[in-house]
C-alpha cells in the first residue's frame, strides 16, 4: 500500500488537528527582535590629503556594501572562504531586511510537495513572467535547497510538524505552495543569525559608513568613496574616507526614497543611481512590484497573507469624517468584493491583467481611486464589510477560513487565531488594530530590475558584483518571497566566484584616478551656495515617480515626465545642492543619484512604450487607444483602459547605460541554458575541479 493511501486511512489524533494559543513570551520573541551589538571597526591609520583634507584610506579584499539579508550571507560565506572582507553599511539594522516586511515573509524552498517539484518546475515558476534569464531562474532553484538548509543550521526558527517536515503555504505567483516563513519579521530574523555568525567569523564593520561613488581606474572598479560618520575627523569634517578593495560587493537594496507612495522603510536609498553614475549597465529598470501596505508617515508594512484574508472591512473617510465602503462601487456583489480582499492575501502584488473580470486587483484600482479623490483608506478588523456573511463566500476563500478553524465572528478574532503575530506587530508600532481602523494606500515595494549581473554576480565594470534587490535578476513578476531565496542563493554564488579568483587587498599608494575622486567628491559633499535645495529636489523626484511611472502609468504622460527628469538630472549635476553642516554631506550624492535613477526608470518606460509595450506585472498602460478596460459596477473606467502586453517582449530585456552625457537604451535577448537533463557526473566533474566552472555563462567586460 503507498504512504499516501495507508496515511489517508488512519484517524490523526484530535489533538494535533486543535490550533493552540500561542504564549504572549513567545510572540514576543518572533516579533520584537533584539539584534546584536556590532562594534566598530578598527580605525584607519593610512591618509592621503586631498583639497585640504586628511582623508583615511583602507584596503581589503573584499568590500561589501550593505548589511542585509544578501550582503551577510556574501560576507560570511567569502569569510569562510579565507578571503579579507569588510562590511560597509549605512546602519547595520536599517535597510529592508531588518525593517521590513509583510504578514507572512516568505522563503521558498525546492523540495516535494503534495503536487510534485523540482528544479525545473522552480525555476520556470521563479521567471513566469518573462524578461528573465533561464540559467538564473535555474540558478535560483538550484540553489534554494543550500541556502535554506544553512539558514535553518544557524538557527532561523523556520517551523515544521511534529515529523520534520517545512509547514508550506501558496504566496503571489505560485501554484504549489512552495514558501515558508516564521512570521512578519522572517527577513530580520535571517538578518540576526547571520550578523551572529559574521560576528562569530571576525568580519569586521564600518557601522555607518555610506558608499558615494564607485572608483574606476583602467576599466576596473578599485572600491569605493564612501562618508563615515563615526570618523570625527576635524581635517574632515563631511567624514569623507576611500576603501580600496580588489572586489567591490553592492548589496544595498533597493531605492525605497525613488517614490512618494512608498512601503519601504524611511532612509533607503540603496546604490542603483550610484552604479548608474559610475556607467555600470542596468536592466528591467521598468519592472517594479506595488501592492497595499500601510503608509509612511505611520509604520510601513505590507498588507498581505492573513492581513486580507480575515476579510477585514474596507472603507474610506474623507475630510468632513463620512465613511464609505467603496468596493460596494467596484463589485457586483459583497460576496465577488470579500472574496477578491481575501485573495490580495496571496495575489499581493497589482497586476494589470487582474483588473479584468472583477478580479483582485480591482481593489487596488479602486483604493488608487479612492485616494486621488483625498479620502483616507482604511482597513477595519473589528467589523465585517456591511452586509457580509461567513457562508456567502467563494470556494476558495471559504476553504481556507475552514482549513484553519478560522470562522469566528469578527476580522480580528480570525486573525488572532490564524496569526496574532499580525496583532503584535503593528501594537509594538503604536496601533492596536484589535480597537483602532488602520490607513493604508498602493505602495512601491520592490524593484524588480537593477544592475545586470551574470548568474555568478559579476556586473559590466569588472571587479564589481552585485546581489539581493540592487540586482536586475528578477524579470516582470517573481513568487512572493523569492526575492530572499534570490539574495541568499547568489551571496553563495558571489562568495564562490570571489574565492576562485581570491582578489587580493591593493597594494600600498593610491591611483591618480582615486585621488581625482576623491577631489571631485569632497566639492560635492561641501555643497554649493546657490545649489538646490534637497527637499526641493526629493519632492520632484517622488512625486514625477509616483503620478507618472507608478502601477497606474497614462502613457501620454510618460515622454514629458521623462523630458522633466532628464532636465532635473542636468541642474542637479551642474549646479550642485546647499548643504547646511556637514553631517548632511551624504544627501548630495543620495539625491544626484536618485535624479540619475529616475531619468534611467522613465528613459526605459518611455523606449517600450514607443516600441508598443503593453501592461504587464507592476504597470497598468493606460492608453485611450488601449484594448482592455476594467469593468466596475458603478464607476466608469473609460481612464484606465490599457495596452495589452506584447507577447514578444517577454523575451528581451531592455538595458540602459549613463555614458556621461545621456542614457543609453538597448535591448538584450534573454540568456537561456542546456539541458539540465544532459549535464551528468562524468563529464562535468572535470569542470568543477578545475574551477572552469566559475567562467561558464554570461559576464560582461
Amino acid at each position: 500500500m503507498t504512504l499516501d493511501r495507508r496515511v489517508s486511512s488512519l484517524q490523526p489524533p484530535a489533538s494535533s488537528l486543535q490550533p493552540l494559543p500561542v504564549p504572549q513570551n513567545i510572540l514576543d520573541a518572533l516579533t520584537r527582535v533584539d539584534m546584536p551589538a556590532v562594534p566598530p571597526a578598527a580605525p584607519g591609520r593610512e591618509m592621503i590629503e586631498v583639497a585640504g583634507a586628511q582623508v583615511p584610506v583602507f584596503r581589503h579584499g573584499v568590500l561589501v556594501v550593505g548589511s542585509g539579508a544578501a550582503g551577510l550571507r556574501a560576507a560570511i560565506e567569502a569569510k569562510r572562504a579565507g578571503l579579507d572582507v569588510c562590511v560597509a553599511t549605512m546602519s547595520p539594522f536599517g535597510g529592508t531586511s531588518a525593517c521590513s516586511g509583510s504578514d507572512k515573509q516568505t522563503l521558498h524552498t525546492a523540495g516535494t510537495s503534495n503536487k510534485g517539484d523540482d528544479f525545473v518546475n522552480l525555476a520556470a515558476a521563479i521567471g513566469a513572467g518573462g524578461a528573465m534569464d533561464l540559467d538564473q531562474a535555474y540558478v535560483e532553484a538550484v540553489g534554494s535547497i543550500g541556502a535554506f538548509s544553512a539558514l535553518q543550521y544557524l538557527g532561523l526558527p523556520l517551523p515544521t510538524d511534529r515529523f520534520g517536515a517545512v509547514l508550506r503555504y501558496q504566496t503571489d505567483h505560485d501554484e504549489v505552495g512552495r514558501a515558508t516563513s516564521c512570521g512578519p519579521r522572517t527577513s530580520r530574523l535571517m538578518v540576526k543569525v547571520l550578523v551572529e555568525e559574521a560576528l562569530r567569523l571576525g568580519v569586521p564593520f564600518r557601522r555607518r559608513c555610506e558608499a558615494v561613488r564607485l572608483i574606476e581606474d583602467g576599466g576596473r572598479c578599485l572600491g569605493v568613496i564612501a562618508i563615515d560618520r563615526e570618523l570625527g575627523e576635524v581635517a574632515n569634517p563631511q567624514g569623507l574616507c576611500l576603501i580600496l578593495a580588489g572586489a567591490t560587493v553592492l548589496a544595498t537594496g533597493g531605492p525605497g526614497e525613488l517614490y512618494r507612495d512608498s512601503v519601504y522603510p524611511r532612509h533607503c536609498y540603496g546604490s542603483l543611481g550610484m552604479a548608474i553614475e559610475a556607467g555600470v549597465q542596468v536592466v528591467n529598470l521598468g519592472e517594479s512590484q506595488f501592492g497595499i501596505g500601510t503608509r509612511r508617515q505611520e509604520f510601513p508594512w505590507n498588507l498581505s497573507g492573513t492581513y486580507v484574508q480575515v476579510v477585514p472591512r474596507v472603507f474610506s473617510v474623507d475630510a468632513a469624517g463620512t465613511e464609505r465602503e467603496f468596493l460596494n462601487d467596484w463589485f457586483r456583489s459583497v460576496r465577488e468584493a470579500s472574496s477578491n480582499v481575501f485573495r490580495k492575501g496571496y495575489q499581493w502584488p497589482f497586476h494589470a491583467s487582474r483588473m479584468l473580470d472583477y478580479k483582485s486587483s480591482l481593489v487596488d484600482l479602486a483604493i488608487h481611486h479612492e485616494s486621488r479623490l483625498g479620502r483616507t483608506v482604511c482597513l477595519d478588523f473589528t467589523r465585517n464589510p456591511t452586509g457580509f456573511s461567513l457562508d456567502d463566500l467563494d470556494d476558495d476563500a471559504r476553504s481556507y477560513l475552514v482549513n484553519n478553524e478560522a470562522l469566528l465572528a469578527t476580522p480580528i478574532e480570525r486573525l488572532r487565531r490564524m496569526n496574532p503575530l499580525a496583532i503584535e506587530l503593528y501594537r509594538m508600532h503604536g496601533t492596536d488594530i484589535a480597537t483602532q481602523p488602520l490607513p493604508f494606500n498602493v505602495n512601491n515595494q520592490h524593484m524588480n530590475g537593477g544592475v545586470a549581473v551574470d548568474t555568478w554576480g559579476r556586473a559590466s565594470l569588472p571587479g564589481l558584483y552585485a546581489l539581493g534587490e540592487v540586482a536586475g535578476t528578477h524579470g516582470v513578476t517573481r513568487p512572493g518571497g523569492a526575492a530572499l531565496n534570490a539574495g541568499q542563493v547568489m551571496g553563495v554564488r558571489v562568495a564562490r566566484h570571489l574565492a576562485s579568483v581570491v582578489p587580493a587587498r591593493p597594494d600600498a599608494g593610491v591611483a591618480q584616478a582615486a585621488r581625482a575622486a576623491v577631489g571631485e567628491s569632497l566639492a560635492i559633499a561641501r555643497g554649493a551656495r546657490a545649489g538646490f535645495a534637497v527637499a526641493s529636489v526629493r519632492d520632484q523626484i517622488q512625486a514625477r515617480m509616483s503620478d507618472h511611472a507608478g502601477f497606474i502609468c497614462p502613457v501620454a504622460g510618460i515622454a514629458g515626465a521623462k523630458a522633466a527628469a532628464t532636465a532635473l538630472r542636468g541642474r542637479v549635476l551642474a549646479e550642485g545642492f546647499q548643504i547646511s553642516s556637514p553631517e548632511r554631506s551624504a544627501e548630495p550624492f543620495r539625491w544626484r543619484h536618485m535624479a540619475l535613477l529616475s531619468e534611467a526608470v522613465l528613459a526605459t518606460l518611455d523606449s517600450y512604450v514607443a516600441a508598443g509595450g503593453g501592461s504587464r506585472g507592476a504597470r497598468a498602460y493606460c492608453d485611450a487607444a488601449g484594448t482592455r478596460t476594467p469593468a466596475a459596477r458603478a464607476v466608469d473606467c473609460t481612464a484606465w483602459r490599457f495596452r495589452d502586453e506584447v507577447s514578444a517582449h517577454r523575451q528581451e530585456k531592455i538595458t540602459v547605460r549613463w555614458d556621461g552625457t545621456t542614457q543609453v537604451v538597448g535591448r538584450e535577448a534573454l540568456r537561456g541554458m542546456e539541458d539540465p537533463g544532459r549535464i551528468f557526473f562524468e563529464k562535468n566533474w572535470a569542470p568543477y575541479l578545475t574551477n572552469a566552472v566559475y567562467d561558464d555563462g554570461f559576464h560582461h567586460g
